[in-house]
């Protein structure tokens, strides 16, 4: 194992606070000294089919610890996860079916391993200690916690004297993520900011059950493409580890300069030394901030996919949106206005070909969700047909002669008329 002070310069890079910091140097020390590894537990709840890339600030700290030696337990929420966490909400969040956390949490178990090792990684699931709980388990658990410390959540405390409902079920929440520590005897706990009180009650109650209280790690949460709101799928904001890998690097290359900082910091290994480095020679123009992006996208893309699929993407996106050409692999849509009614036409004179719709046909294509999406865009000139700005609401097609689609600047399709 590395020294006290080489492990906490790791586990201190891109974290927000250590409690108790002199408690983590005294764990660690006895760590070396004994050679039993420490047990660093961070759970997630399967709320969403799909991991992004907010969710992997912590993954990565959990990579950390792993590096380090350290025995990593990835818990998945199962069983909270059907109560729904109310950390942030302003209102009682509806929770999930069982059936839809158990499909949620499947897909976690083979994304995770895109960053941990499978072979040194735990993944538990805490429906194993919570389900075979009786009616007067839970009642002995939650006398150990009262009211007046559930008010002083922030959220709560907010909800309650602004008469908005809290429910009691909401209230189970923190005592449910606390007994997890307390079941897996863990000694940190890794959570985002928005975590610190849940944190907090295992600590409370692994002292209740004769436990030393594990230290709390806690980390940023990340901003999403938009930079303002933390990533979320909900909002649209996110990028998934799961993506296509062009998804994922046009996503990352629309990010502003300033959040691209950001990103280097929470999401790759950049250290504190070089990370102002970066700062200092985009400030003094010896970097361009796009190539530095583009680095960015690489070694993001290169993650979650491979070198070679992060090099073709950068490839892809210079020729595409720099030299204004199209796609290689542009995917081809087959139009048959006898078997797609979604698709409405102004005329029916196959000798001069067909006016089409444009908003529906975007629709039809997938290069947009909505009509009402299509005509704003379309409105604003970032619609192409044949590299020429759309100015009409509909399109013209002749059977067997390609158009080329283009929306906004990486999406792009190639439209064809069936004979």
């Amino acid at each position: 194992m590395k020294s006290v002070t080489e492990q906490l310069a790791l586990i201190k890079q891109g974290s927000q606070e250590i409690i108790r910091e002199e408690e983590l140097k005294a764990r660690l020390e006895k760590s070396i000294a004994t050679g039993k590894p420490l047990r660093v537990k961070a759970g997630f709840d399967p709320t969403a089919p799909d991991l992004h890339l907010g969710h992997t600030v912590l993954i990565q700290k959990l990579k950390h610890f792993q590096d380090l030696g350290h025995q990593v337990i990835f818990l998945i929420g199962d069983f909270t996860g059907l109560i729904g966490d109310p950390s942030g909400k302003s209102e009682t969040r509806p929770p999930l079916t069982e059936e839809e956390v158990k499909a949620n949490a499947a897909t976690y178990e083979r994304q995770i391993f895109k960053i941990l090792d499978p072979e040194k990684t735990i993944v538990d699931f805490n429906s194993r200690w919570m389900k075979p709980m009786q009616a007067q388990d839970l009642i002995r658990l939650a006398a150990r916690h009262t009211v007046a410390r559930m008010l002083e959540r922030e959220d709560f405390h907010k909800r309650y004297h602004s008469q908005t409902p809290i429910s009691i079920h909401e209230f189970l929440y923190p005592l449910i993520q606390g007994y997890d520590s307390v079941a897996l005897q863990a000694d940190v706990e890794l959570g985002g900011t928005d975590q610190t009180f849940n944190l907090l009650v295992g600590r409370d109650l692994q002292r209740e059950y004769g436990q030393e209280p594990q230290v709390v790690l806690t980390l940023p949460l990340l901003e999403g493409l938009d930079g303002v709101q933390k990533m979320s799928k909900s909002l649209g904001n996110y990028v998934g580890i799961d993506e296509p890998a062009k998804e994922m690097f046009g996503k990352l290359m629309s990010i502003s300069d300033n959040l691209m900082l950001r990103y280097y910091e929470l999401l790759t290994d950049i250290t504190p030394h070089e990370l102002s480095q970066l700062k200092q020679d985009l400030e003094q123009g010896r970097k361009h901030p796009r190539q530095v992006k583009e680095d960015l996208a690489k070694e993001i893309v290169a993650r979650y996919h491979s070198r070679a699929a992060a090099e073709h993407e950068a490839g892809e996106f210079i020729r595409v949106l720099r030299e204004k050409e199209v796609p290689e692999d542009l995917e081809e849509i087959i139009i048959n206005r006898d078997t797609i009614p979604t698709i409405r036409f102004r005329s029916l004179q196959p000798e001069k070909g067909i006016d089409v719709d444009l908003p529906y046909l975007m629709v039809t294509t997938g290069t947009v969700s909505t009509t009402s999406e299509a005509r704003r865009l379309i409105n604003q000139g970032g619609v192409q047909i044949d590299g020429e700005k759309a100015t009409d609401l509909a399109i013209k097609l002749s059977p067997g002669e390609p158009r080329i689609l283009k929306v906004g600047k990486r999406r792009f399709k190639k439209v064809v008329l069936s004979d």
